[in-house]
């Protein structure tokens, strides 16, 4: 699949674009919502900056590849889009997908900003064609970690499944809450059923259950029959991958309610955020979440990039230390980030928020990590 956007503003050119390789999860098991609201953030940007001149006159072209939540496919995607002749590599939304990007990306030599995934791990080792724009799992989880102690949270359980990006997020949080006084329970959700995994959270006394397991399922049943238990009126549930931001989350109704997740946005958006959450509320017929103004910032920034550097690969890797753009949720810079071996924004600005229940499609700022703009 792939998407050429509007010219216009961009057309005096010789006709030769500045193609960009776009992956994005656009089908199932991949989280589609997450990959509708990436990519409308990326086409917009992209007619942002074609009306706006396109790059040296020449206008931005998206190629867009559905990873489908797939790491080998989307490893594929880049060797295509590489030999297709893309000037960079953007997006992704899942983890462990963009870590299995931003390996190849690196082997062939093409520079790739990361949109949304958060993995700290993403590559194995130190290199320079990869940035990204999203927080660090460490660096959010954290104040996640933060809100529920804050909140008088201190036995935790998860309810986990098998993932490098849900076991990495489980000892974040270990490392985090337990030298505080806290402990955190495992419960496999491969052996246990909602049913018996309620059992579970009765016998140990924990007062939160966060979810680190996939969307819809078994999040959606999870959630259910832990707000139909009585036993657990007074235990939070939460869900700091962000899976009740999307918005299939509010056909669960006051079941879906007041479930804290992380997002990525900051208190006010200033005018570039408000003007571009217009027209993407616009086109997406909802309002667009986090992962859309991160989609958005990604072509700001290798627009950017690629106007100031020129086109060739090489030297776009190595001008990521002097980005400095403002973007939909702040000003961008990148550095090198202790424990992290991608060029880092550090750090996007970081919410726990939920749903008010009188209020499904609204949400309330329940924890704030980082309100600065820089």
């Amino acid at each position: 699949m792939s998407t050429s956007p509007s010219l216009s503003g961009a057309e005096r050119a010789d006709g030769a674009s500045v193609r960009i390789g776009a992956l994005v999860p656009l089908t199932r098991p991949g989280w589609v919502e997450a990959g509708r609201h990436l990519l409308a953030g990326l086409e917009l940007a992209v007619r942002d900056v074609n009306d706006a001149g396109g790059v040296g006159g020449r206008p931005l072209e998206l190629v867009v590849r559905d990873t489908a939540a797939d790491p080998e496919r989307a490893a594929a995607a880049v060797d295509e889009l590489a030999g297709l002749g893309v000037a960079a590599l953007a997006g992704e939304y899942h983890s462990v997908v963009a870590r299995a990007a931003a390996a190849r990306a690196d082997a062939v030599g093409l520079p790739f900003l990361c949109s949304s995934a958060v993995l700290d791990a993403l590559t194995e080792q130190p290199t320079d064609w990869v940035a990204r724009l999203a927080p660090a799992q460490s660096h959010g989880w954290r104040i996640y970690a933060d809100f529920l102690l804050g909140a008088g949270h201190s036995r935790i359980a998860v309810a986990v499944e098998p993932s490098v990006y849900w076991a990495s997020g489980t000892r974040i949080l270990r490392d985090h809450l337990v030298p505080r006084g806290g402990s955190v329970m495992e419960l496999d959700m491969r052996a246990l059923t909602p049913t018996a995994m309620c059992d579970e959270l009765v016998e140990a006394g924990a007062t939160a259950l966060l979810l680190l397991v996939g969307h819809p399922e078994p999040a959606v049943s999870i959630v259910r029959s832990v707000r139909r238990d009585r036993r657990l009126a007074g235990v939070l549930i939460g869900a700091p991958a962000g899976q009740p931001e999307c918005a299939e989350w509010a056909a669960l109704g006051d079941d879906g309610a007041a479930i804290p997740f992380l997002r990525y946005v900051p208190d006010r958006l200033g005018p570039l955020g408000a003007r571009v959450e217009t027209v993407l509320r616009e086109r997406l017929a909802e309002a667009p979440s986090f992962v859309a103004f991160e989609g958005y910032d990604t072509v700001l920034v290798l627009a950017d990039v690629l106007r100031s550097h020129g086109v060739e690969r090489a030297r776009t890797a190595e001008s990521w230390p002097q980005v400095d753009v403002e973007g939909t949720r702040g000003r961008i810079r990148f550095s090198r980030t202790p424990g992290i071996g991608v060029w880092q924004w550090a750090w996007a600005p970081v919410q726990v928020v939920d749903r008010d229940p009188a209020a499904p499609d609204r949400f309330r700022i329940l924890h704030t990590g980082l309100t600065s703009w820089g």
